[in-house]
């Protein structure tokens, strides 16, 4: 695997990518020696792994039990729902409609300095929504489709009363782009998906058990771009946006992937 990206992160980070891609489509579950074996091919050690695991359990995400002597893990309820949840983000994520009116969705909330912990998780939220800030307490989208989730976002956190919502147009392409630049670094995005391509750009895996690796060190780098990205209008970016190109990239270089690594991962049942 010296061509290949090795995969990067914790042991338990890793191993959620494993459960999402391998054991949710395979049923939602995979014995433990299976578990063990991917880990070790990650290079994850097994008291590491099995460490992790038992957190994944603590969070209630998988749960164990025994089948005669052998043991294996079963995604909860929760865990089906969350990775079901990250399934949708990670493979719709760049595939939806970037057509724009011009119109956008601004948020003013002035939280006290006394609610530092209410203004991060806000801040938070606002920036997993795709919003960009233009000052410590005004945030601002393209995405006007998503008011129902900042009011619901604002409800949830107590702070509607305080918090004033509306939509604006500049009738300016130019104030648009001036926007753009002061709310978002389109350029260090555009970094990282040059990056991320960059990285996993490489060969063919000559083996089975490389493209489960390279496999699951793809989508556990892409993983991050959904919540980082905002998905500006393709009409605010760049015409030569590196976001769109990796996107093509990363569906076309999991086709290549896929069917070996499950392949792979499945015959450690045997």
């Amino acid at each position: 695997m010296s061509d290949l990206p090795a995969p990067r992160g914790g042991a338990k980070a890793l191993l959620l990518t494993v459960l999402g891609e391998f054991v949710l489509p395979a049923g939602g579950i995979a014995w433990t020696s299976t578990m063990l074996a991917a880990s070790d091919t990650l290079g994850i050690n097994e008291k590491n792994a099995r460490q992790a695991l038992a957190r994944l359990g603590d969070q209630a995400l998988i749960e164990s039990e025994r089948v005669g002597r052998r043991a294996r893990w079963r995604l909860t309820g929760a865990g089906r729902t969350l990775l079901e949840a990250g399934t949708e983000r990670i493979y719709g994520f760049g595939r939806s409609s970037t057509d724009w009116g011009g119109e956008w969705l601004l948020v003013h909330s002035p939280i006290a300095e006394t609610q530092r912990a209410t203004r991060g998780h806000l801040r938070s939220e606002l920036a997993f929504q795709g919003f960009g800030e233009l000052s410590a307490s005004l945030a601002i989208s393209p995405h006007t489709e998503r008011e129902g989730q900042l009011r619901g976002a604002l409800d949830s956190l107590g702070v509607t009363q305080e918090s004033l919502v509306l939509r604006s147009r500049t009738g300016s392409a130019a104030e648009d782009a001036d926007i753009v630049k002061r709310a978002w670094d389109v350029p260090a995005l555009g970094d990282k998906y040059a990056e991320f391509v960059h990285r996993h750009d490489t060969g063919v895996p000559t083996t089975a058990s490389d493209a489960f690796c390279a496999q699951v060190a793809l989508v556990h780098d892409w993983r991050r771009f959904p919540f980082v990205d905002p998905e500006l209008p393709g009409v605010l970016l760049p015409a030569d946006w590196a976001g769109s190109m990796a996107v093509e990239f990363f569906h076309t270089r999991h086709g290549q992937l896929s069917q070996r690594a499950r392949n792979w991962f499945s015959e450690q049942d045997d």
